[in-house]
Formats: C-alpha cells, sequence, structure tokens
C-alpha cells in the first residue's frame, strides 16, 4: 500500500436480490448510488454464494463452507420439514443436532471480525445476522465492537404485529417470520424506534457507529458490515419509492425478463447468443391466463420490490457520502453482494401455507392493493417475476441452480491498495462468498490462525484471496480447474471449472444429476449427463469428496452417504435454541431458551 494506512471495508449484503436487480446489473430500478459506486468497482458475472440466505451468511464471516461452519442448513428449514420441502416429502430429520447443523456459527470456526478486532480494527454491524438467536451467538460475541443485529430470518420491515384475537394462534409459518426480534451489543432490544423501517433503521445505525467512531477520535482503521434484511417477503417499503414504479412492470414478467436480458447483452455480462433457461412455473397461472384485478395485484407486488431495492440503494448512499465527507471514501474497500438468488417461491402453494396461513392474512393484514407496500400488508411475488432477474439463469433461490447461487458483485478496492483493474470494469471470473474474508485479512495484513485459535481447534479457510488477481499478479482467483460444492435442503451441485452437475429433487427437476458445460450452456438448458456418462462419474466422485471434506447429510440416498433419521431426531419444531415467537418469550428470554441436543457422526469413506 502506497501511504501505509490500513484500509477500511464495508461489505453490504442485499436479501434475496437478484441478479439484474440493480442498475450496474441491467436493472431499471433506480438505484444511483450503486451506479456512482459501479464506476469505482469490479462487476463479477460469475460470483456465486449458497443457495440460501445464513448458509452464505456463514461463509461471509468464515471464509469456509457453511456446512462446516454451522449453517449446512437453515435452521428453520431443518426445524420443520415442510418449509423446506413444500411436499413434506423431503425429511430434514437427519440432519438435527449434528455436526455442521447447529444453527449457529460453532466452535469449529472463527470470524471474520474477530480477527479483525485483535488486528487492530474497530468492528461495527448493523442488519441481519441470522447466525444464532442467543446473546451467547450474537455479533457481541463473534467480534463486533458495535452491533444492532437482526436476528431472525426475515420479520416485518415495519416491525407491525397483528393484536390476535381470542383463542387465534400464529400460522407455523410464520412463527419465525413476522417478529422483528433485534439485539444491540448483545443485548436484545425492548423495542425499535418510532417509524422504523428495516433498511432505513440499519442505515441509520452504521451511520451513527461511523460518527461515533470518527467523532471518538478513534485511529483504528474500520470494518463495517451491512446486511440489509431487503428486499425479502413480506415486500414493504415506504410509498414514496413504490409509487416510481406505478405502471413499469404492467406489461408483465415475460417482457420484463426479455428487457434484462438485452441489457445484460449490452453490458456484456451475459454471451449475446445465450440461451436462457426457460420459465418454470407451474404452480402459478401465466400472465396470459390471469384476470386483470390478478395482474394488477402481481405488479403492485414487483412495484413494491422496487421500492425496496430503491431505499437500499438511498440508504447505501447515506454511508458513502459520509465516507467522502470525512475523506475515508477512497481508502475504504466496499463490496455489494446478494446472498442468493432471487426468491421464486410461490407460498400460496405450499400445504404448510394453505392449512392456516392464508387465512390468518386475511383476517389481520390489509392486502388491498391500495395498501400494498405497507407495514400491515404481507406479500411475496413469485417464481415468474423471480426468474425475470435470475435470467438467463434456471431457476431462483433455495435451487443450486445458477438462478439459485450466482448473484450480483461489485467490489471496489482502496485506492491506496493500489489494484491495477480499472473501474467499472466486468470480468467473468469464477468466484464466491468464500473469497471474501480472505481477501480482506490479505489487504488488511492479517493471517487467518488455523488451527488454533483462543486454544481451541479451528478449521481454514476454503475461499481464496482476490489479491493477486485484482494486481494482475495472476490471472485468476481460482486455478482453472477448480472444484466447488453447493448444498442446500436436498438440492445439490459440483462444479469443475466449466462443467456442472447438479441434483434437484421433483417436481423442479428429475431427481437425478444432471450434467452442463457452463461455457457453451450458462442457461442449464441441455443435460449433458446421457452423452457424457464418463464425465458424469468424475464429478460425481468430486461430490463425494465435497461430502466428506464438509460434513454434508444428504437428505436424498442417490446423493450418497445418506442415513436414516434416529428417533431422537424425529421431533418436529424442536430445534431452535430460543423460541421468541412464544407468548412472553420476549419479556422472558431464558425461560425459553433451551439446550438443542447434539449428536455425532463418523464417515471415513464413501
Amino acid at each position: 500500500m502506497a501511504s501505509g494506512k490500513k484500509p477500511n471495508f464495508l461489505v453490504v449484503v442485499a436479501d434475496d436480490l437478484g441478479f439484474s436487480d440493480i442498475g450496474p446489473f441491467g436493472g431499471e430500478i433506480n438505484t444511483p448510488n450503486l451506479d456512482k459506486l459501479a464506476k469505482d468497482s469490479v462487476l463479477f458475472t460469475d460470483f456465486h454464494a449458497a443457495a440460501a440466505c445464513s448458509p452464505s451468511r456463514a461463509m461471509i464471516m468464515t471464509g469456509t463452507d457453511h456446512h462446516i461452519a454451522g449453517l449446512g442448513n437453515l435452521v428453520e428449514w431443518t426445524n420443520i420439514s415442510g418449509q423446506n420441502d413444500p411436499d413434506g416429502t423431503m425429511s430434514t430429520a437427519v440432519q438435527r443436532g449434528m455436526p455442521g447443523y447447529e444453527g449457529y456459527l460453532n466452535e469449529r470456526v472463527v470470524a471474520l471480525p474477530e480477527l479483525l478486532r485483535d488486528g487492530g480494527y474497530h468492528t461495527l454491524m448493523a442488519g441481519k445476522w441470522h447466525l444464532g438467536l442467543t446473546p451467547e451467538r450474537s455479533p457481541k460475541v463473534r467480534g463486533f465492537e458495535r452491533s444492532f443485529a437482526h436476528l431472525p430470518a426475515c420479520s416485518n420491515h415495519y416491525a407491525y404485529e397483528p393484536q390476535l384475537e381470542g383463542a387465534d394462534q400464529i400460522p407455523e409459518f410464520m412463527t419465525m417470520s413476522f417478529i422483528a426480534l433485534h439485539s444491540e451489543d448483545g443485548e436484545y432490544v425492548k423495542k425499535l424506534p418510532d417509524g422504523w423501517y428495516s433498511s432505513d433503521g440499519y442505515g441509520d445505525k452504521m451511520l451513527q457507529y461511523l460518527k461515533d467512531w470518527k467523532d471518538g477520535g478513534d485511529e483504528r482503521p474500520f470494518f463495517g458490515y451491512l446486511p440489509f434484511t431487503a428486499p425479502h417477503w413480506p415486500l414493504q417499503a415506504p410509498q414514496e419509492y413504490i409509487q416510481k414504479y406505478r405502471g413499469v412492470y404492467d406489461e408483465g414478467p415475460e417482457a420484463l425478463r426479455q428487457k434484462r436480458l438485452q441489457r445484460l447483452k449490452e453490458l456484456g455480462m451475459i454471451p449475446k447468443n445465450v440461451e436462457p433457461h426457460p420459465v418454470v412455473a407451474d404452480e402459478v397461472k401465466e400472465w396470459s391466463e390471469m384476470s386483470d384485478f390478478e395482474r394488477a395485484n402481481s405488479c403492485r407486488a414487483m412495484e413494491c420490490f422496487a421500492g425496496m431495492v430503491e431505499a437500499i440503494d438511498v440508504n447505501v448512499g447515506k454511508i458513502t457520502k459520509y465516507l467522502e465527507e470525512i475523506g475515508e471514501l477512497d481508502n475504504t474497500f466496499i463490496c455489494f453482494l446478494s446472498d442468493n438468488g432471487a426468491e421464486g417461491a410461490a407460498y400460496e402453494a405450499y400445504p404448510i401455507v394453505q392449512s392456516t396461513m392464508l387465512q390468518h392474512l386475511q383476517k389481520y393484514y390489509n392486502n388491498h392493493i391500495d395498501n400494498l407496500g405497507n407495514g400491515d400488508s404481507f406479500i411475496w411475488y413469485g417464481p415468474r417475476w423471480a426468474q425475470a432477474s435470475t435470467a438467463p439463469s434456471r431457476l431462483y433461490k433455495a435451487y443450486t441452480t445458477e438462478g439459485g447461487v450466482r448473484v450480483p458483485y461489485m467490489m471496489k478496492p482502496p485506492k491506496s491498495f493500489g489494484g491495477n483493474i480499472p473501474g467499472g470494469s466486468v470480468t467473468h471470473q469464477f468466484a464466491t462468498v468464500m473469497d471474501l474474508a480472505p481477501t480482506i485479512l490479505d489487504m488488511a495484513g492479517l493471517e487467518h490462525p488455523a488451527p488454533t485459535y483462543q486454544g481451541r481447534q479451528i478449521v481454514p479457510m476454503r475461499g481464496k484471496s482476490m489479491v493477486p488477481y485484482l494486481q494482475q499478479k495472476a490471472e485468476t482467483i481460482h486455478e482453472k480447474d477448480f472444484i466447488n460444492g453447493w448444498e442446500t435442503c436436498g438440492r445439490a451441485a459440483c462444479r469443475w471449472g466449466d462443467w456442472k452437475i447438479v441434483f434437484i429433487p421433483k417436481p423442479k427437476g428429475p431427481e437425478r444429476w444432471q450434467l452442463y458445460n457452463l461455457a457453451d450452456d450458462p442457461g442449464e438448458v441441455h443435460d449433458l449427463a446421457q452423452h457424457q456418462p464418463e464425465k458424469l462419474k468424475e464429478l460425481i466422485k468430486l461430490w463425494d469428496i465435497y461430502v466428506l471434506e464438509t460434513g454434508v447429510i444428504p437428505l436424498s440416498p442417490e446423493l450418497g452417504n445418506w442415513m436414516a433419521a434416529m428417533e431422537d431426531q424425529m421431533p418436529e419444531n424442536a430445534w431452535i435454541e430460543y423460541e421468541y415467537w412464544k407468548d412472553g418469550a420476549r419479556d422472558d428470554p431464558k425461560k425459553f431458551t433451551k439446550t438443542i441436543p447434539r449428536f455425532q457422526r463418523h464417515v471415513s469413506a464413501i
């Protein structure tokens, strides 16, 4: 570094943002602050996360695979099989209580903020944690000196909670998706500020923390982590943003998909001759089959989504503007990414939702079209809009196809670091969220302490530093024949260079391994498994190695190393440490916190 001054770091994560939603990646949504940031950034077209949120966050925080770090699956999906698989046929019981499936960052890993704090950094966080619900699992314990953390997977963005009547209960599917449970510096927040809206709240809190750092004369560099809960459902945003998009989506999701694809081609982000994967959405109506009423409501849902994305941009702008005002922007590494592909679930088709949730929404929420986006509305936008933003890729969040794991990523190196790649350039280099921690530690001049940290055994990082590539000392970030595996809720994939195998259970897939060459077929349209059986076998062997190395517990015999659940693992809805949604739980958290059984398994070969 030319100046000798260590860089600051700001990692910004959006929740369920699609590949082409923001301006720099071809979207029509108004994102001027991200557009400005992109001019000084490198934009990645082959950057990957896990297929769902907490697994990706675990990898960001540790630089290793989520099956090692404690988030092998979302604990909410392990806890209730019907949330993992809408048909309820794929039980998650076998994963419960197993190593790597604790539902929080476990003792086998050290978190990035712990190392940065130890290395002389001031560590700050505002936003979604989703890596543990109790004070013992909090960001404070994992290295953040200041933190305002949203603890569960999702919640109402306005913190609205309906007042139940009589003997009414919150539907099972909603118990962990409406309460805005937060902690600040490890202590549960009793009441959120008046006028709370999630993205504004996190932006304001990060800005406050940075001002406290600057005004207090702290000369340490900072590491800031700003993970939004938007645009995860329920789709809610200030009306001032939503109303900007009236009429923008009236032609429907397929028209949007085609516009986005064309723009991605113009930006050089996808090949001009790419064959997009066909839209897969049998569980919902075609646009042409919808009534005018249904189309209007569907468009309004997309308008709400767009408003949420614009609100994220506004809050990113608050931070970058302040850093510029205090002369720290040039010396700050800033990256922006999504934690997985766009959310395309049609929850209205889930039996667990149909049973009680739809009636609950009708009674306690106002989903009239003129109220959509407000705190007392509760909607999602479904698979067709999601596949407009994941195109040309196949499917969306929770699937290990490219649509579920390929995410937008842009990275502005600090000027003092001396990166040689011009700002605004597009790279097709393969990289993953596991590469963030190694890159940040490298820029900070710090080393990962594996095999031990504070007297306990820890695993090394699996990610690679991007620094040699940014300095043009290496042609690639990963070796050209790199190997990378994915598995989330029984969907799996393994990539070896341009080759990739994918396992998608029915009904979205054939429930067998499929083979693709992504160089020729980035949309994963043409299955080569029958044409190249030897290549398929090679990749399945690599998959088996990945399972052994990371501790994946497969949910299907076809994924190898399959075992039946033990009787102790069979109880449903009993695997979350703090049952904060129960009556009285937030008044007396200890009373509703329990010790979860832990089991062991030993696998030596497959």
